[in-house]
């Protein structure tokens, strides 16, 4: 209750700050915006089950933005104390005189702001403690290491627990906030057989601590994964279907997220340009957007420039139905802004009821990609090119783990060619889809 209570009067006393700092800035501009960030938290690492480092942080971060003859000045500070509001306020007046005037610029249209932002239940604090972190990292290490002879030796472990506040206030008169949490503990370890060594990882995030799967899960799923990759094969050069696991699906979608981005688009330097409204997938894939998801990694009320989120459809039966703008790329290209000007919210990616299992029977044959390495994206053109390691599939079943290859085509292609999502959705993160099989792609190996 007293972390609570200490919590409220952090908050109202951020908002006053950003009260101030508006009260102060309006003699500089009619148009200004202000944004407090403070986040605080704790990392415990261990190694070999002691404790090798904590580090506590509590930080603010104070941004000051404001419009001077459509001319942007923006300037930031750590330093909450008066003195220091007014010098940020004078700094970013100072830099708005020196911008050239941009027709576009300006804060966000007030009809869209979020005057009564939700409570989206983000914040499950815990007491920052040492001894918990310890014990939690040390048990996720220990559970590994005991699992195997074949587990020779420990990367770390880590446990992370932070919270942040941010509050948003404008010249249209909007000052909201809110908090929230999030909590992680990772555990990576080495395995050795025949002289050959492989590391791997395992990781569980939450808003809740609660809501963390176990220390002892952490290291088993960390210890299991090393050694499901040991002694791997290369295999040759050829072309077959290729299925990225859940986790590693997620990526594709965030590389959908880059190329339908306000700023690719209005600098028409994205390879999806003239797809709005066009097909990009089949028929039967939908991306749905759900900020509003309670305890949700990707959820918000508003985003950086106060601007209401929205549920909406991104792709709809393999149409992509939006562009994700902020009010800058909204304005260049003719639209209003979706809200989108810290990124993507909770993306949910439609899918087939099948296992994982069945998507493996489903291939037959081709390669199950578990690690992606390198950024070989290019999201002008869509080419796509990336080191990875993971399984060879002969018969409908994993034959061996396999590394040292790199996978490539181009992401146009690659969505339409999708053939099936699994059932096996991946929630640690803003994107939830399961296990993406792709038909066919290149595949260079030895």
């Amino acid at each position: 209750m007293d972390m609570m209570n200490d919590i409220i009067k952090q908050r109202s006393f951020l908002e006053n700050v950003v009260n101030q700092a508006l009260n102060i800035a309006h003699a500089y501009s009619k148009e200004v915006e202000v944004s407090v960030i403070k986040t605080t938290g704790i990392t415990v690492s261990t190694r070999y089950e002691k404790l090798e480092n904590v580090e506590f942080n509590s930080h603010n971060i104070l941004d000051i933005t404001m419009f001077r003859q459509k001319r942007k000045g923006t300037a930031l500070s750590n330093d909450l104390h008066e003195k220091s509001i007014i010098r940020t306020i004078e700094s970013a007046a100072n830099i708005a005189c020196y911008t050239s005037p941009d027709p576009y610029s300006g804060i966000a249209d007030k009809e869209l702001l979020a005057f009564n932002s939700m409570n989206l239940d983000l914040f499950h604090p815990i007491n920052l403690d040492t001894k918990l972190g310890a014990d939690l990292a040390s048990t996720a290490e220990q559970t590994a290491l005991n699992y195997d002879k074949r587990i020779i030796s420990t990367e770390g472990s880590r446990f992370n627990s932070h919270f942040t506040t941010k509050v948003f206030g404008n010249s249209h008169g909007m000052l909201q906030s809110y908090t929230s949490s999030q909590h992680s503990l990772c555990c990576s370890v080495v395995a050795s057989s025949n002289g050959i060594m492989e590391q791997n990882y395992a990781y569980t995030l939450s808003r809740s601590f609660n809501d963390l799967r176990s220390a002892e899960w952490v290291g088993q799923e960390c210890a299991q994964r090393t050694l499901d990759h040991l002694n791997a094969k290369k295999i040759k050069t050829t072309e077959s279907p290729v299925l990225f696991s859940a986790e590693i699906a997620t990526s594709l979608f965030n590389h959908l997220a880059e190329a339908i981005c306000g700023n690719n688009v209005y600098q028409k330097s994205t390879f999806l340009l003239n797809y709005l409204k066009k097909k990009i997938f089949p028929s039967w894939i939908s991306i749905k957007e759900h900020p509003h998801i309670l305890k949700g990694l990707g959820s918000a009320p508003f985003d950086s420039e106060g601007v209401q989120t929205l549920d909406r459809t991104i792709v709809e039966n393999g149409v992509l139905n939006s562009w994700i703008l902020n009010s800058y790329s909204a304005r260049r290209i003719g639209l209003k802004t979706t809200g989108h000007a810290d990124g993507i919210y909770n993306w949910y990616v439609s899918y087939k009821n099948l296992s994982f299992i069945e998507l493996i029977k489903n291939m037959h044959r081709g390669l199950i990609v578990t690690s992606i390495m390198g950024q070989g994206i290019n999201v002008i053109t869509g080419n796509y090119s990336r080191g990875v390691s993971g399984f060879w599939v002969e018969n409908g079943s994993i034959q061996y783990p396999v590394n040292e290859i790199t996978i490539a085509g181009n992401l146009k292609e690659m969505f339409y060619n999708i053939v099936a999502i699994g059932c096996d959705t991946e929630t640690r993160g803003h994107i939830h889809c399961g296990s993406v099989l792709i038909s066919s792609m290149k595949i260079a190996g030895s």
